[in-house]
């Protein structure tokens, strides 16, 4: 019976939070008079393509912001694992009283509201030529994404069995090539939740773009734009489709997402 009221609730938490993306999926593919009725329904009554026709061909009005979205999330995404990989790795060497003050410290800059500092990146970024630019943004996107994936990565390297790093070393592997070799292959499901986060940090980040993107947009500005207008059709129809990445993301690298990952190393 207690099993039965917890499986119970965490349904009814699930529905809960799959709502409000069932209502964006509806209005995105319903029709104007299915929405603005007196008594619209829950269901999707009038089902349409419409408005993703309507987007997908508007040609690089809809294909460069998402081009440009995938490319800067990707670009910031990976240039978060280059640093933080080798930084998290380091301070996971240090006894827990240094390690937490590092930690703390690292966290104290993201206690700095973004909208703080956006403008003085901007203008700094004018002066150098960065401004709207994907380098610029990728730059500007790590302040954001660093301690986060530092965070989450030394929090995997704490974790790693020290015997198995010890073991390639008496095998005769120099340091670096434990690391390469043994620690970075079986840490790769904490780095690609690193990664993931990473790239979801950056992909749906509006501060800096609002700041740094003026004639080139990205998807969060742009689906931004038809809010503004009052366009409830096309904003939603923005939303699925910046959500999607997401889900595929999660399904894709859920193999990497799992418990236990290291526990048949230790037992052999």
């Amino acid at each position: 019976m207690r099993q039965f009221c917890i499986f119970g609730i965490l349904i009814l938490l699930g529905l809960l939070l799959l709502f409000p993306l069932y209502v964006m999926l509806k209005i995105s593919m319903s029709s104007p008079s299915d929405i603005f009725s007196s008594h619209p329904s829950y269901l999707i009554r009038d089902f349409t393509l419409g408005h993703f026709s309507n987007v997908f061909s508007s040609g690089s009005n809809f294909l460069y912001p998402l081009k440009k979205s995938l490319i800067t999330a990707s670009l910031a995404s990976l240039a978060a694992l280059l640093f933080s990989v080798p930084a998290a790795y380091a301070i996971s060497k240090f006894n827990y009283r240094i390690r937490y003050i590092l930690i703390i410290a690292i966290f104290i800059t993201r206690m700095i509201p973004e909208v703080s500092i956006a403008l003085p990146v901007a203008i700094a970024f004018i002066k150098i030529g960065l401004f709207d630019t994907v380098a610029g943004l990728v730059m500007a996107h790590l302040i954001r994404i660093l301690p986060v994936s530092c965070f989450i990565l030394v929090g995997v390297f704490s974790g790693f069995p020290e015997e198995l790093e010890k073991q390639a070393r008496i095998d005769g592997c120099s340091r670096m090539r434990a690391i390469t070799k043994v620690v970075l292959p079986l840490s790769l499901g904490g780095i690609t939740v690193a990664g993931i986060f990473s790239f979801l940090l950056s992909w749906d980040e509006f501060i800096f773009a609002s700041y740094l993107c003026l004639a080139r947009p990205t998807m969060p500005l742009k689906m931004y734009y038809y809010i503004s207008r009052g366009d409830l059709f096309y904003s939603s129809t923005y939303a699925v489709i910046i959500t999607l990445p997401v889900l595929l993301l999660s399904f894709i690298f859920q193999r990497y997402i799992r418990p236990g990952y290291l526990s048949g190393a230790i037992k052999g």
